[in-house]
Parts: C-alpha cells; structure tokens; sequence
C-alpha cells in the first residue's frame, strides 16, 4: 500500500518535474499552457497503468493531481481535454454501477470547483494560488469520503484503524503532491519575473551609462576620471585639448590606465596633480582659476564615493575655458557703462541745443547792427554753432534707441532723390558721379529720412576721401531676396590696421571730424534689419557695401 502510494504521489507530480527540464529563461512561457496540459495527461495515464492503490477496496485516484494542476495552469480548453481523457482511461476499469455512479459525481463536482475557481486562480498571487489548489484538492477529498462512507456503509464494512491510517496517508499525499506542485510553478514564475526584471534594470542600467558616456565626450567640459590607485580609466577629447599634458599622450586611448601623476606637465599640470592628489584623499577642494597665455581656466576636483559606505572610490577632475566668458562679461559691463554715459551724455547735449539757439539768434542780430568789416568773425562763429548742432543731432540719433515708423519703400527713389545734392557735392569738389540702379529692385520696409541720412554720411565720406577728378560709383543689384547698395570711391583707402575700428563711436582719422557718422550708419542699417560690409585697399579706394535682407523683415 504504501509502495504504491508513494509512487503514485511522484507520477502525480511528473508534470511539473518535467516543466523543470522543459524551462528555460529564454523561452520564458511561451508554450506553457499546452505543455502543462500534455504532461497532466501523460501523468493521469501513467498513475492508471502502472499502480492503483486503493483503501479498504476503493480505489485511491492520484490522477486528479494532474488533473486539477494541468487544468487550473492550462485553462478551459485543457480542462475540457483533461476531462474526456480522464473519463476515457477510468471508464474501462468500473466494474458496478455504484462506482460508475460515484465516479460521475466525483468528476461532475471536480469540473464544476474547477470553472468556478480558474478565473481567481488566473489573478491570485503566488500564495492564494497554493491555497486555491489545496482547496480544490480538499473538497475532493470530502468528496472521495463521503461516497467511500456510502458505499463502506452500504457494503456493511466497518472502519477500522488501519484504514484511517492508510486514507491519511493517501489524504496527505494527495494535498502534498497538489500543493508542492503549485509552489514549484510559482516559484519558477518568481523567478523568471525577478530575471526579467534584472534584465531590464541591466538594460536601463547601460542606457543610461551609455548617454552618460556620450554627454561626457561631447561635452564642451574637460573631464579626467581616476581610480582609488590613481590611474585614469576615462578622459575626453576636450580634455586633450584643455589639460596641460604631456606631448606623447595625442589620443584617450594613450591615457587610459596611466598612473595620473605622470601625464601632466609642468604649470596648470602640476594644479591639476594637486587638486586630484586632494580629492582622491577625500579632501574638498573647491573651483580653482588659472590664467595661461591670455586665457582664463577653471579647475574642478571631485572625490568619487561609494554609496553606503562612502569609502573613496577614485576622483575626476573638470576643467572649463571661461575665456570667452570672461571677455563677454567685461564688454557687457562696459557696454552698461557706456549705455549709462550715452543716457546721461544725450540728457545733457538735449538740453545744450536750447541755449546755442539761443546764442546764434543773438549773434545774427548783433551781425546785423556790427559794421560790414566784422560781419566775417560772425560767419565763422555761426559756422561753429551750427557744426556744434549737427555733432549733437548725430549724438542723439545714435544715443536715442528710438522706434522708427516703417513703411514700404524703394531704396533707388531714395537715391534719385539724393542725385541733385551729391551731384552738385561732386561738382563743387570738381569729382564725377556715376549711379547705376537696378530696374527690378523690389520694395522693402524702411524708414526713408534715415536710409538718406545713412547714404549721404557714406556718400561725403567717400568725396572726402577723393582728390579732385575723382569718381563716386553709386550701384544697387538684388541678388536672392537681397538688396546691396554699393558705393565706391577712388579715394586713399583705409589701412588695413584700424579697419577693426570704423564703427566704433568718436574713432576718426580726420582732423574736424566727429567719428560718429559711421556708428550712426551702422546703426541705421542695423535697426533695417541689414549690415555694412567693407572693402578697402590703400591707394586704390574703398567700397561700403549696404546689404537688406527682405526675406527676414
């Protein structure tokens, strides 16, 4: 009896031995349902051709282990198959209608507790799975005594001690077998979940240490990183530029696994030793400056740390050029110093202008009552006042960051307009004019009485320039959504040194000059949304090119 009972109890767990061998992480559970379903099935055939124990001559039946566990993982379509199979190989061996009978309502009541608990079992967790199987496989039992009690009682069989023993043996075989094979299943499940979640930390892991990688080697950063036992085990492409390091270290292969200590040179080397010597030490060391052939560095070390124990476990070390920086943030604070001065500066000539009228009213009344031999002293001062005017008028057009009112407009009837003054400019000089205009010149936004102011400051600075049978060359072309004005003179040209310097306010080579008509051009032509290209060569002349881009305004 008990020889049987116990190899009856390991064919009833045969298929989830086999699911053992079967698994594997990479096929996962793919084919599950059905491989459950077959091996049930070759259980339940197996408990039935090799041994049937029985108790006090009723049969002990293990294939219901199979058939609840292939059935519950398997699902309706195998319980169904598991069902006709079941009634296939127990059919041949009834001998009575009473066992008929009884295995009718042994098998009706075990596909009825099956459909009412798959649905819960499918979304139970691991432990509510091993109970549902223990329950499924306890109302059995009740059932299997209850019909044995029956048929016991009407056999007129009297139960005895041992064939309690033997039903509690095969009882706790029987819950035994469902239960381990639930737990081994689940367990495999656990595993395979925490696997898969493994991987896809693993792979989220590497995603991030590769965007890592990528945003330190093209960061525009230097970054050296050594280990605890100072050697470097990553550094940049920037850091070959930005690190003061040896000549025969040219490419981050050449670096990796060098003793940090001996890749620097002397200088910015020997602050960024020390800086790492500190760090790897675990000492703070703050961002550290360094100026080096005009240009302005910033040293950063890190001490690197495991978390937890906080043990050092290497240090980096970052360096940054700020010489750009540096440079853009002086010019921005002399820029609001200068905007400050300009505020002040058009303030004060604003309120200049009120009284030099007021002069010059007076000095004309006085020329009138003065004898004719002074009326000169008066032309000269009235020459001045207005000069003196016309260097206010230019400060405050440049100063004042007025709104223009644009309209559409044609830059060649500005210029036709301009013809008769620069002609008769030319004239007086004894210079030509030449000025050629393009018939398809489109019409832009502009403000016409500073483009005219603009083209007439070029214009005379041209004819200044020019000795007598000179030539100033007027043109405008329109070449891709683009308008250029150029003009020409066959003048001196400018030295090629203090080209850098034609825009800046108050620079001029002429000796009554104001140095603010080019900057008030420029100007212009920048509130147009447009710039000013120049070409000059000593001795030949010079050509400012004046360019709109249409397209953008």
């Amino acid at each position: 009896m008990l020889k049987d009972l116990l190899l009856q109890f390991f064919l009833s767990v045969l298929p989830v031995f086999a699911f053992l061998l079967w698994h594997d992480k990479d096929r996962s559970w793919e084919g599950f349902r059905p491989f459950i379903a077959i091996t049930s099935g070759l259980a339940m055939l197996l408990c039935l051709l090799l041994s049937t124990p029985s108790v006090n001559d009723y049969e002990v039946d293990f294939r219901i282990v199979p058939f609840v566990i292939g059935s519950l993982y398997g699902g309706y379509r195998a319980l169904a198959v598991l069902s006709i199979l079941h009634v296939v190989l127990r059919a041949p061996t009834l001998s009575s209608v009473e066992e008929a009978v009884s295995f009718s309502l042994f098998l009706a009541f075990a596909v009825l507790l099956l459909t009412g608990f798959m649905g819960r079992f499918q979304r139970e967790s691991p432990e509510g799975r091993e109970r549902i199987g223990v329950t499924v496989i306890s109302f059995q039992i009740i059932i299997t005594i209850s019909m044995m009690t029956v048929i016991m009682g009407m056999n007129g069989r009297p139960w005895t001690l041992t064939i309690v023993l033997d039903l509690l043996v095969a009882m706790a075989g029987l819950l035994l077998a469902t239960w381990l094979s639930v737990y081994i299943i689940e367990g495999i499940k656990e595993k395979q979940q925490l696997h898969n979640k493994v991987d896809h930390l693993s792979l989220s892991y590497r995603n991030e240490v590769e965007k890592l990688q990528q945003f330190i080697d093209k960061a525009p950063i230097a970054v050296m990183i050594v280990d605890r036992d100072a050697r470097i085990t990553h550094v940049n492409e920037e850091g070959l530029r930005l690190f003061n390091l040896m000549p025969s270290y040219t490419s981050v292969d050449s670096l990796k696994n060098k003793p940090y200590a001996v890749v620097f040179l002397e200088g910015a080397g020997d602050m960024c030793f020390t800086i790492l010597e500190q760090a790897l030490k675990g000492r703070p060391t703050g961002t550290v400056p360094h100026m080096e052939d005009g240009k302005t560095f910033l040293y950063t070390a890190i001490t690197l740390r495991e978390v937890g124990s906080l043990r050092v476990t290497g240090a980096a070390i970052i360096a940054q050029d700020i010489t750009e920086l540096s440079v853009l943030r002086d010019e921005l604070g002399r820029m609001e110093r200068l905007s400050l001065v300009g505020q002040m500066a058009a303030s004060i000539t604003h309120e200049i202008r009120n009284p030099m009228a007021v002069i010059r009213g007076f000095v004309q009344l006085i020329q009138e009552r003065s004898p004719q031999n002074q009326h000169e002293y008066f032309r000269v001062i009235m020459e001045e006042l207005d000069r003196a005017n016309m260097i206010i008028n230019d400060f405050l057009s440049l100063a004042q960051n007025r709104d223009l009112k644009m309209e559409m407009g044609s830059l060649n009837s500005s210029i036709r307009d301009l013809e008769p003054l620069l002609l008769a400019d030319a004239n007086l000089r004894g210079q030509s004019l030449e000025v050629s205009l393009c018939e398809d010149l489109p019409p832009m936004r502009m403000n016409d009485r500073e483009i005219k102011q603009m083209l007439l400051n070029i214009a005379r600075n041209g004819m200044e320039a020019m000795e007598e049978k000179g030539i100033l060359r007027i043109r405008t072309t329109y070449d891709n959504g683009e308008i250029s004005i150029t003009i020409s003179d066959e003048g001196v040209g400018i030295p090629h040194d203090i080209m850098g310097s034609l825009f800046e306010p108050f620079f001029t080579t002429k000796t009554r000059g104001t140095g603010l008509g080019l900057p008030l051009c420029l100007s212009i032509a920048e509130r147009h949304g447009g710039r000013i290209d120049v070409q000059s060569q000593e001795g030949q002349g010079t050509t400012f090119i004046v360019s709109f881009n249409i397209l953008a305004q």
